[in-house]
């Protein structure tokens, strides 16, 4: 992994959370949620935006804590709900906007930590298994939970026209 290609991926980052061109980020996807909305059932039993923003924050928060060297004492739920968690609850505005902010605080802490890598840390194998391998492919899911987000803010009413 080069520093090009480290930039690169911070671009893709950037796109995919924050600036929106032609895909919706997921800051945008997210923006003006209320509780109960985040906590809707889809028809079918699809999950809620508030599970899938669970999941989001699992799998970033472990891919974190790859890139830091730091354990993730985190395991995936073996129940059905696994990374995904309870629906939510639609009277729990606080516990939505802390998930909201967990999920925002996980993105600036990754995109931090990415910025800062140095080119001897590109060197180290974990550093360097993690971002070839890994990180494309966690650019590409959050890309595709934010469409589901949307999806779903569009079965509400509640997306913008």
């Amino acid at each position: 992994m080069s520093r090009i290609q480290i930039n690169q991926l911070l671009l893709q980052w950037d796109h995919i959370w924050d600036k929106e061109e032609w895909t919706v980020p997921v800051a945008t996807a997210l923006e003006g949620l209320t509780a109960k909305e985040a906590a809707w059932v889809p028809p079918g039993g699809a999950n809620t935006i508030w599970q899938t923003l669970n999941h989001m924050n699992y799998y970033n928060e472990r891919l974190l804590c790859r890139l830091t060297g730091t354990s993730f004492d985190k395991p995936a739920r073996s129940t059905n709900e696994g990374t995904f968690g309870h629906p939510g609850d639609p009277e729990d505005s606080e516990g939505w906007q802390a998930a909201v902010g967990q999920a925002k605080s996980i993105a600036q802490d990754l995109r931090t930590t990415l910025a800062a890598l140095t080119d001897k840390d590109l060197e180290r194998p974990y550093v360097s298994s993690t971002l070839g391998h890994e990180l494309p492919i966690w650019i590409m899911h959050d890309a595709y939970h934010a469409g589901q987000i949307v999806l779903v803010r569009k079965l509400l009413g509640t997306w913008r026209t």
